[in-house]
């Protein structure tokens, strides 16, 4: 029986490689569902039909419909990379301005496994409302990766690297959660 993974992802320029994250997911086992949110689902529009078939399943940037029923499996850990200032604050506030969010705060209500990596420039890391969102998030047993070797680490404005984005991290921090080891 595979491991069911939620991987949700938010307008950063890493969105353009998400592909290459549900490969590496799938080659680790992972059955894998994507979601996004609506800038993000925006962004790769292109891609989604390619995505669709790489997963065998919908994807998902909008809330059901009232009395709809899920297309997808209950997750086993859910991820959230590339996450955006935006939605690590919202999350981090209990907000639930899109599915992606709503999903996230439920799932930490509900005490599942989550793993959140950010994906911010060096600026929007100094801004005093992330270091409250970052340990508001890691206070409710999120496994948040930023900074060091084991988590994306900001850069100056303009320098990012999304081709470099670290997904393996996120899908070795999930791989962890699901098999029941903490942080």
């Amino acid at each position: 029986m595979s491991r069911v993974l939620y991987l949700l992802s938010c307008a950063a320029q890493p969105v353009q490689h998400l592909d290459r994250a549900v490969r590496l997911a799938q080659r680790e086992g992972w059955e894998v569902c994507l979601g996004l949110t609506p800038t993000a689902a925006a962004w790769i529009a292109a891609d989604l039909d390619g995505l669709v078939e790489l997963t065998g399943r919908p994807i998902r940037s909008a809330q059901r419909m009232l009395g709809e029923t899920s297309p997808w499996p209950d997750p086993d850990v859910s991820v959230i990379a590339p996450a955006t200032l935006n939605t690590v604050n919202a999350i981090a506030l209990g907000l639930t301005p899109n599915w992606a969010t709503g999903h996230a705060v439920e799932v930490i209500g509900r005490r599942r496994p989550l793993v959140v990596m950010p994906c911010v420039n060096s600026e929007y890391a100094r801004h005093p409302q992330f270091d409250r969102s970052v340990d508001a998030l890691r206070g409710a047993g999120v496994r948040v990766l930023l900074g060091g070797p084991d988590g994306f680490v900001p850069r100056p404005p303009g320098e990012g690297e999304p081709d470099r984005y670290p997904w393996s991290l996120a899908l070795e921090a999930a791989g962890e959660l699901a098999a029941g080891r903490p942080e």
